[in-house]
Order: C-alpha cells, then sequence, then structure tokens
C-alpha cells in the first residue's frame, strides 16, 4: 500500500508557508522546509524573453490541463537533470497524485501530436499556486508550459506564483526573491481569496493575456 503525506496536513504546512522535499527519489522520509528567502514570479507584470515568445507563438505544440497529472508528476520524478538529483520521491508522488484526485493540485502539459513532451505541477490552495516541479523533454517546452501557465493564472485572477527557492532559469520570467515574513503576509491574504483554476479558452486568448502585460525582455 502507497504511504503518502495527510492530505489535510499537508495543506495546513502549506498555509505556514512550509513544503516538503525528500533527500532524493530513493529517500523514504519527508522533510519540512520553509526557507529565509521566498522566490515568487511575478503574476500580473511577469517578463518573458522575446526570442521565448515569438518561438511559442509559432510552436506547432498544443497544452492541456489536467489531462495526465500522474505522468507529469513521473516525468519530473526521473528526468535527468544536470544541476541536481529530483527531490520527488515516491511517498511526494503518491501524495500529489491523490492532491490531484482532490482538486487541490493541476498540471500544464505540452504536446507533439498525442506525445508528452513537457509540463510542469502544482498545488492550488485560494488564489495561490505552489510551483513544485517542471520537465522538457524538448527545448523550451517546460518554458512554455510555464508561460501558458501564468495566462491561466493572470485571467483567473491568482495572486501568488510561488517557486520556492531561487532558480537561476526563472529570473527571466521576472522572478524574485522576497524575505518569508512579507510572503507569509502576503500568503495569508491570498488564502482569504477562492480563484478557481480554470482553463483559457484557446490559444489565442493566451498570448492575448500575455501580450497585455507589456513586460518583454
Amino acid at each position: 500500500m502507497s504511504k503518502i503525506i495527510d492530505l489535510n496536513s499537508l495543506i495546513e504546512f502549506y498555509k505556514r508557508a512550509y513544503f516538503p522535499m525528500a533527500d532524493s527519489k530513493y529517500s523514504e522520509e519527508i522533510k519540512f522546509y520553509k526557507p529565509k528567502l521566498r522566490f515568487i514570479i511575478p503574476i500580473s507584470n511577469f517578463h518573458y524573453p522575446k526570442k521565448l515568445f515569438s518561438e511559442f507563438k509559432k510552436t506547432k505544440y498544443s497544452f492541456k490541463i489536467d489531462q495526465n497529472f500522474a505522468k507529469v508528476i513521473e516525468l519530473c520524478k526521473e528526468i535527468k537533470r544536470k544541476d541536481q538529483d529530483t527531490w520527488i520521491n515516491e511517498i511526494i508522488l503518491d501524495t500529489y497524485i491523490e492532491l490531484h484526485k482532490i482538486g487541490k493540485c493541476h498540471s500544464v502539459e505540452c504536446y507533439e501530436d498525442d506525445n508528452l513532451i513537457g509540463g510542469l505541477y502544482g498545488l492550488h490552495i485560494g488564489s495561490c499556486f505552489f510551483g513544485e516541479s517542471m520537465f522538457s523533454l524538448k527545448t523550451n517546452t517546460s518554458k512554455f508550459c510555464l508561460l501558458y501557465l501564468l495566462a491561466i493564472l493572470k485571467k483567473n485572477n491568482f495572486s501568488i506564483l510561488d517557486s520556492q527557492f531561487f532558480n537561476p532559469h526563472l529570473v527571466q520570467f521576472g522572478a524574485y526573491e522576497i524575505e518569508t515574513e512579507i510572503y507569509e503576509n502576503k500568503l495569508k491574504e491570498s488564502l482569504e481569496i477562492e480563484s478557481c483554476f480554470k482553463e483559457v479558452n484557446n490559444f489565442q486568448e493566451v498570448l492575448s493575456l500575455l501580450q497585455s502585460t507589456n513586460q518583454r525582455s
């Protein structure tokens, strides 16, 4: 039988600014973290590189949400990364699949024909989206999914996109660090607002939502 973190307890940890990680995918333990600095991607005034957006506009790939959550988190767990080992073990994987089943976790997925080639997933509470992990099987497909996610969060009036620890790859999207005390105050306010994770109508609406920020770098 799969071992999972109690879902209600886990959600309460997030509400108190903690999140879980394993030391490696082989670990049988979970640790909870609350870093002194929190890494945030702004939703209403994010940036994106012009070249990346140009490629995104021309892409022949298709995007979906919540069609294959289990496969997304499995690929996030198994994909080889240059910088570090994954922090997703079997407990994390099984727990977040259960969270997805009760509507608390979502995935954004990039497809080439019917093949899943990029994706990300995260936890949704109130008007907060806690980005957990992403993967690419082809160049830029995880970044394309992040652009798609930003459009969804913007359309549905989310307040926080939390990326947890500093990640130099996300600075190009306007991500920045804030002190935990500031983050916790913003978190408390954002948890009182309930946003829905609703799909955008079509790809043209995604482009419109992204372009309306006028924050290209």
